[in-house]
């Protein structure tokens, strides 16, 4: 069951899309902070822990539900023209159709966190609650939102992986799960480093234009699509893994360089009060 974890290309697609998964829940997070403090305080913890574990239900569920439509590999329907020729399966519509919207997602968040940040919070925060359950229906109707490209990223990154069909699902799961208990053990924490950090979310936002184009062209490869007679080949996981793994290098070397002006321009101001 657990061979899959024999391959190196598992483990890293395990490690990066468990870091995906937390950061592209950070706005899952605010959102069940904010309608978890409009309950009595004697029922706020109570409510943020049920509504992640609901969340990851929900997710696991969604998984097994999108993993079914993926392997439906059977084209249905050939499309034949001079310049053009694929093959139309329930796969292909689910990678295509996830690639769009992972695009779409993606670059409208970045537009959204650069020129109205604080728009989605004061939204959530005019709706009001009175009661628990309320608070659950809420957080589970906001976490199937977020959940969507939280479902793609993971079939993107783990499609292909393993020789068996169940091995990417037993990945995705076992992601969601640690990601899940992750921001329920270091929800405050994480909520506040991207606070303190908003490019983290970016950068995470931004490889999901690389994921969404990727879903794309698996599509076409798994479609066997020929365009000018041109075949659509297969983007290498490896490349994308390297992208991720040198843009986080550089991202967080950019954040101790930061850091580290900061505590010298606070040891220079010191000094010439101490002079002074």
């Amino acid at each position: 069951m657990f061979e899959i974890f024999s391959s190196p290309d598992a483990w890293v697609a395990l490690l990066t899309l468990t870091f995906l998964e937390i950061v592209l829940g950070i706005d899952n997070i605010v959102f069940i902070s904010i309608t978890a403090n409009k309950l009595p305080k004697a029922q706020q913890k109570k409510a943020t822990n049920l509504g992640l574990l609901l969340a990851m239900v929900q997710r696991i569920i969604l998984l097994f539900l999108v993993s079914y439509l993926v392997g439906l590999k059977e084209a249905f329907y050939h499309v034949e023209t001079s310049w053009i020729s694929f093959g139309i399966s329930g796969q292909a519509i689910i990678l295509f159709a996830g690639g769009l919207f992972l695009l779409y997602k993606s670059t409208s968040e970045i537009h959204e966190k650069i020129d109205r940040p604080q728009e989605e919070e004061e939204n959530a925060k005019k709706k009001a609650i009175n009661s628990l359950s309320k608070a659950i229906v809420q957080i589970i109707v906001i976490d199937f939102i977020f959940s969507i490209d939280s479902i793609l990223t993971a079939v993107g990154m783990t499609n292909g992986i393993g020789s068996k069909p169940q091995d990417a699902l037993i990945l995705m799961i076992i992601a969601v799960v640690i990601s899940i208990l992750i921001m329920m053990v270091f929800a405050n924490k994480i909520r506040e480093f991207i606070h303190e950090h908003p490019s983290m979310q970016l950068l995470a936002l931004s490889f999901l234009i690389l994921i969404g184009f990727m879903l794309i062209t698996e599509a076409a490869h798994l479609s066997e699509a020929v365009v000018f007679n041109q075949e659509i080949g297969a983007i290498p996981k490896g490349y994308l893994y390297f992208a991720i793994a040198f843009s986080l290098l550089v991202e967080f070397l950019n954040l101790r360089m930061k850091k580290n002006s900061t505590t010298i321009a606070k040891h220079k101001d010191l000094k010439e009060e101490i002079k002074q």
